[in-house]
């Protein structure tokens, strides 16, 4: 497991991947074990073995194995999987990531549910690392957000790690983030940073706030009022320049807003400490991933 992954991801990582692979059994087969259905399997006799390898079509960062794994587990347990790659690991075009042999109707079966964990994750671990290497050598952070497909919002976030990115809060219930409607509703910066504080302090200070801000006299009131961890909406790199000097070390200043591939170093090179990304997530392009069989 990287060691860049949340508590909150580690914690809950298990039962995701279980709870990812059923709705996905449920979605594909109706069913699970002897109440699956897949007519078209059933045209392969349940004697017939066979053996197949995983081929990666494109260059990415692989992503997803302990699904992949769970997948079949729970639609093909005859199988037997020899991994040719590690996780996190960069592979190439037409490269083999592991072979599977077992009873040829499970495998069919399983084939789809586990690609489609395989490629979506490793594109997202593939996008992370781009933007992590466009950055490099500065001290900038790449970190994802809520943006997320639903129900696979641990398993994303998971890749974001594997890819060499940071995880920022994993939902609404382990952290604070304050927004402009938070702060209009609440009359001002002071007065809603006062409110979080009292919440946080009633959760055992457990929980991280931060809050966003839209322009220089923004950023220098949450300042004053003591924020320690301030995102920068939409600041052009001339204003991230002066919002970090303006910080001065005071809190962590993250950048987030029309950020991509293009600027992303530009951005980072302003000294800003941390940057999110909400594509790494939301606007993701699958990986292009095969299944070979053969008959035994």
């Amino acid at each position: 497991m990287n060691e860049l992954i949340s508590k909150h991801v580690l914690a809950e990582f298990a039962g995701a991947i279980k709870a990812n692979v059923h709705a996905a059994i449920i979605e594909d087969l109706r069913g699970v074990g002897s109440n699956s259905k897949d007519f078209t399997a059933k045209l392969i006799a349940s004697n017939q073995l066979a053996q197949a390898s995983i081929i990666s079509r494109e260059p990415a960062v692989v992503c997803g194995i302990p699904w992949v794994e769970e997948c079949f587990k729970q639609i093909a347990p005859s199988a037997a999987i020899t991994w040719q790659v590690k996780e996190g690991d960069s592979i190439k075009a037409n490269q083999i990531l592991c072979t599977i042999k077992g009873r040829a109707d499970e495998m069919l079966s399983a084939e789809r549910c586990a690609l489609n964990f395989l490629q979506s994750l490793s594109a997202t671990a593939t996008a992370t690392q781009k933007y992590v290497e466009a950055i490099s050598g500065t001290k900038a952070r790449i970190l994802d957000t809520r943006k997320t497909i639903p129900g696979l919002r641990i398993a994303q976030k998971y890749a974001v790690t594997v890819g060499g990115g940071l995880n920022q809060r994993i939902g609404l219930y382990d952290g604070i983030l304050i927004k402009e409607n938070h702060i209009a509703a609440a009359s001002s910066i002071e007065a809603v940073l006062a409110e979080a504080n009292k919440i946080a302090a009633g959760q055992g200070n457990n929980l991280s706030i931060q809050i966003e801000v839209e322009n220089i006299a923004e950023l220098e009131s949450a300042l004053n009022a003591g924020a320690t961890l301030i995102l920068l909406d939409n600041f052009d790199t001339a204003l991230l320049k002066q919002a970090v000097a303006l910080n001065a070390n005071r809190a962590i200043l993250e950048a987030s807003g029309g950020i991509d591939l293009s600027n992303v170093r530009e951005i980072a090179l302003t000294g800003v400490d941390r940057i999110s990304i909400g594509s790494l997530t939301k606007n993701i392009q699958a990986i292009d991933l095969s299944m070979r069989f053969s008959n035994i």
